[in-house]
């Protein structure tokens, strides 16, 4: 099991004294006399240490009795970075939780996936968060609810049903357990210039559109994060328009449309929804995407300990890695991507989307499809593709492979077992493994040695340049050599690390 940072109570005390934002999410501070708990960053004056306790969770606090703070607003802290760090089976259920599994399938849905029982998970869970998937769900619920009270006019019992609860009631009584408030009192609070018709809205939102702010950990630098989306951006699928990359989401229930815009202290966000269930789902996959959960800080200062990084860090510090919102879709692409061009790529996947994508309405820009799925890929003729026979062959079993199950790229995938399963398919090497292992799986520590931008960087910055031995000088920057990547594919002048300017692209 691991031991979180909550168990650390000095730590716990210093950062909260020190009102840090850097460890919101890591942890939260209950407070005994009051009965609230409290993100560290918490602008009132911290309680006398005596009368602090610390969870690894909004869940657990809210299990052992405590109310969410008013004014820190706890709830909206970023995710914990543990998430998104680890493959063990906690970490793993974390994600899917996130992913809205427990809503959709239920614990032994979830315990299904994981290949664990239902009581190991339960288990799991309880020993190292303080609160089972059922209880980590229904905190999630509260989030959204309250994202969608204060951020949207919706009616309150559209609300309970697009926030994943079973009845009115229920929402009601869990909101007030939660926040100390009813869900009238919690809109009513809403500043009038941050009204649910104009939040985070650079312009009057179209019907069903929502808008959101997506907090981070600062720094964040957006320079590679939405170059490398809007560079590699498939015709039809994704843009970069009037500062914001959009695209197109299938989601479990339906599909959407989403727009996200760098701000200095958040993303904002713009979605419209076939199905208002899928909110939870939405947002989770654009923070996965965005990598919006991770601890910029600590990454920086593990990669600022090798001299030929550190000036490439204090330069333009926080940089993000790129991921996805369809781990399958990236896979695709991938493959379409090996040794082409970047233009080249993304000409072959527009042909996939106008052939096989599911068509959608995009009133507010030029979006036109769904990237294909796997099953709809499975029904081409592989003499259709304009690439060698080798390839074919790749891109062909890879897709047999998602669609009967034998691959899974979702987020609970163990990422060193999947990576030795990509390895066995026909014609796929370390690269396309590990640029999978990067971006789709989520790992932090995948590492692409042999590509042709990071050997050049390596040699331009008197590192090794062989695969071997910058594997080797690399060790140091473990677990976050995937970030160590965008440092280092950021000394090129590739469209891929710069921020693309206003308009279309």
């Amino acid at each position: 099991m691991q031991r979180g940072m909550h168990t650390e109570t000095e730590r716990c005390v210093r950062a909260v004294q020190s009102k840090d934002a850097r460890f919101d999410g890591w942890f939260f501070t209950a407070v005994l006399t009051t009965r609230i708990y409290c993100r560290p960053s918490c602008p009132v004056v911290p309680p006398k240490p005596e009368n602090m306790t610390f969870y690894p969770s909004a869940a657990a606090c809210q299990q052992a009795g405590f109310r969410a703070c008013k004014r820190c607003r706890p709830d909206t802290s970023p995710g914990s970075p543990e998430w998104n760090q680890r493959a063990d089976l906690v970490a793993r259920a974390m994600r899917l939780v996130a992913d809205g599994v427990v809503d959709r399938e239920g614990v032994p849905g979830l315990a299904a996936r994981l290949g664990y029982s239902s009581r190991q998970v339960e288990r799991q869970l309880l020993a190292e968060l303080g609160a089972g998937p059922l209880a980590l769900a229904r905190a999630q619920r509260a989030q959204t609810a309250r994202l969608l009270i204060e951020t949207t006019p919706l009616p309150m019992a559209e609300i309970a049903f697009a926030a994943g609860f079973s009845s009115i009631r229920t929402y009601n009584d869990t909101v007030r357990e939660v926040f100390a408030l009813s869900p009238s009192e919690l809109r009513a609070r809403v500043p009038r210039k941050n009204s649910p018709v104009t939040v985070g809205a650079n312009a009057p939102l179209a019907p069903g559109a929502l808008a959101l702010r997506l907090p981070f950990r600062a720094p964040l630098n957006p320079d590679n994060l939405f170059g490398h989306l809007a560079a590699t951006a498939v015709p039809g699928v994704e843009e970069w328009r009037d500062g914001a990359y959009r695209r197109t989401l299938r989601l479990p229930y339906g599909h959407g449309i989403v727009a996200l815009t760098p701000r200095p202290d958040h993303i904002a966000c713009r979605v419209t929804l076939s199905d208002l269930r899928d909110l939870t789902v939405a947002i989770s996959r654009c923070r996965r995407m965005l990598d919006l959960d991770a601890d910029p800080v600590a990454v920086d200062d593990q990669l600022r300990t090798d001299p030929a990084l550190a000036p490439l860090v204090d330069k333009a510090p926080g940089r993000r890695v790129p991921r996805t919102v369809d781990e399958a879709e990236f896979a695709v692409r991938a493959v379409l991507g090996q040794q082409v061009s970047t233009a080249a790529a993304r000409t072959h996947a527009a042909r996939l989307v106008t052939a096989y994508g599911d068509p959608v309405d995009d009133p507010e820009g030029g979006l036109t499809h769904l990237f294909p799925s796997p099953e709809a890929l499975a029904a081409l003729d592989p003499e259709s593709l304009a690439m060698p026979r080798t390839r074919r062959t790749t891109f062909t079993t890879l897709v047999g492979q998602l669609c009967d199950g034998t691959l899974n790229l979702g987020v609970e995938s163990d990422w060193a077992q999947t990576r030795a399963q990509l390895l066995a398919l026909p014609g796929f090497g370390p690269w396309t493994a590990d640029v999978i292992a990067m971006r789709a799986l989520g790992d932090p520590d995948a590492f692409l040695p042999t590509d042709l931008g990071i050997r050049r960087a390596a040699q331009e910055l008197g590192l090794p340049s062989t695969p071997a031995a910058l594997t080797a000088r690399a060790a140091a920057w473990r677990p976050w050599r995937a970030y160590a990547v965008q440092y280092l594919w950021a000394t090129d002048s590739h469209p891929i690390n710069f921020l693309p300017s206003q308009g279309r692209s």
